[in-house]
């Protein structure tokens, strides 16, 4: 086995447990969902978690998505298209650019650090204009963070365009199983639908995430088993 083989197995096994570890982010953040919370719902809200429970208003401001999930896709994307540049190199090529530009897009957007500094600031106020001001400021971030933000959506759809187009390649691979290659085709088909509808009609757009959510948690240890069999080739 030459250097380069090892490699690239190294790459896969790498893959694998990326993916393995989104599916842990996956459960972690269903469940801070259900026990402590999600997103703030008001600037004035979001103040108060972080002065109350920084932690906890930390990882309600999905501080997890911007250390862990996001940074990590790179890896898998990575992982990916070596795995499907033999047989699919033109859309491996053009989706592991898309899913990197949308990975970067969304972190590049106002995220939980905008929060802690307005929100500090906001309670060393001494007065209720200079209060006033640093709501008004917290209003915009809220507009323009990860989950609203214009960059954070077209980050999104790249991201979501980028995956379908992956599990479509799959499905003309031998590397990877049929199974995954139609799991990752409906899962990131009904996101990509849920944020499309979602510009027009919201609570269609999140009945559809609703379903879309959990079968993330079929598609990556499906995805963790194909790059372990791919790297004991």
């Amino acid at each position: 086995m030459t250097e380069n083989d090892r490699n690239w197995r190294s790459l896969y096994k790498i893959a694998g447990m990326v993916a393995i570890v989104e599916v842990v982010y996956s459960l972690v953040t269903m469940v801070l969902m259900f026990t402590i919370g999600g997103q703030p719902q008001s600037v004035q809200e979001g103040f108060t978690m972080l002065q109350e429970n920084r932690l906890a208003g930390l990882l309600r401001l999905d501080v997890l998505t911007v250390f862990v999930y996001m940074p990590l896709m790179y890896l898998l994307f990575l992982g990916l298209y070596k795995a499907l540049k033999k047989t699919q190199p033109f859309a491996a090529t053009i989706a592991a650019l898309l899913g990197c530009a949308g990975i970067t897009l969304f972190l590049a957007t106002p995220s939980v650090f905008s929060w802690l500094t307005l929100s500090d600031k906001f309670v060393a106020a001494t007065s209720d204009t200079q209060k006033t001001l640093f709501l008004a400021a917290g209003e915009a971030i809220l507009a323009s963070d990860m989950w609203h933000g214009t960059g954070a959506s077209v980050g999104s759809l790249l991201l979501q365009t980028s995956a379908l187009m992956i599990s479509i390649a799959m499905l003309r691979s031998s590397d990877f199983g049929k199974f995954t290659a139609w799991v990752g085709v409906v899962t990131h088909g009904l996101d990509l639908a849920h944020i499309l509808v979602g510009f027009v009609l919201p609570a269609g757009g999140l009945a559809l995430m609703m379903v879309a959510g959990p079968l993330y948690l079929v598609w990556f240890p499906l995805l963790a088993r194909d790059f372990f069999r791919l790297a004991r080739r």
